[in-house]
């Protein structure tokens, strides 16, 4: 396995009253796509806010490119280099599309060439530059929201179920643009349920199941075996 560039170790997190990480140990080699999966409600969402520290671990290390972030606060975080695409978007919908990339370059300003390479995987941010982003379909403000995130060069990507509820059509758009990212040597952990885009685009898989981790290894050995599938998460995904 690659160098790695993210860890938890025995991560425990409680929300309120419930227990939803309960020791949660996984890395995320460096320059791959790593896909965290498994069924609805067994804590996957709430890996990726700890990492991202909107909330707090109760237990256990977050190791982020050699430094110890466990305690650091979001704005460190993202200093650091971790941008984050929740499963709710994100965006600010009484700006327009051209006000909420600006806020997410760090200088104010979008890199040039940057902007023109998002432009050509989601053409629609070029024509709706200047509208309203809450005016947008579902499909294009997730694409904002992505390219919020890609704006600039992060060290780690975070991104929670991007192609939730969306049509074929834009999911290709989306696949085809989280496959450059991963061209380019990006280093991605996601969320996904749709199984098809998982094997397309990740490298290793990570699999939870009722707050801690059950399998970690090669998505192609999950991708081939409808037993592992049955076995880790209940059912065979090839159907979904």
């Amino acid at each position: 396995m690659s160098d790695a560039l993210l860890s938890l170790e025995n991560i425990r997190t409680d929300i309120a009253q419930y227990h939803i990480l309960k020791g949660v140990s996984f890395s995320v080699p460096r320059g791959q796509v790593t896909m965290l999966l498994g069924r609805n409600g067994v804590g996957k969402t709430t890996s990726l806010r700890t990492i991202m520290g909107l909330w707090q671990a109760k237990e256990g290390t977050l190791t982020f490119d050699g430094a110890d972030i466990t305690g650091a606060p979001i704005s460190a975080r993202a200093r650091a280099g971790i941008g984050f695409v929740p499963e709710d978007m994100g965006i600010f919908g009484d700006l327009s599309v051209e006000e909420n990339m600006v806020l997410a370059a760090t200088n104010g300003m979008p890199d040039p060439a940057r902007l023109e390479w998002l432009f050509s995987a989601f053409p629609a941010l070029r024509t709706f530059w200047k509208s309203q982003a809450g005016a947008l379909s579902g499909g294009q403000k997730q694409m904002l929201s992505i390219a919020r995130a890609m704006i600039e060069d992060r060290k780690l990507y975070l991104i929670d179920e991007p192609t939730k509820g969306l049509a074929p059509a834009i999911i290709s758009t989306m696949v085809g643009a989280l496959r450059t990212l991963k061209q380019q040597g990006a280093t991605v952990l996601m969320v996904e349920q749709n199984f098809s885009v998982a094997k397309a685009l990740g490298d290793q898989a990570v699999v939870m199941d009722d707050g801690v981790v059950v399998w970690t290894g090669a998505m192609a050995e999950l991708a081939e075996s409808s037993a592992l599938q049955e076995r880790l998460m209940g059912l065979s995904m090839e159907a979904h």
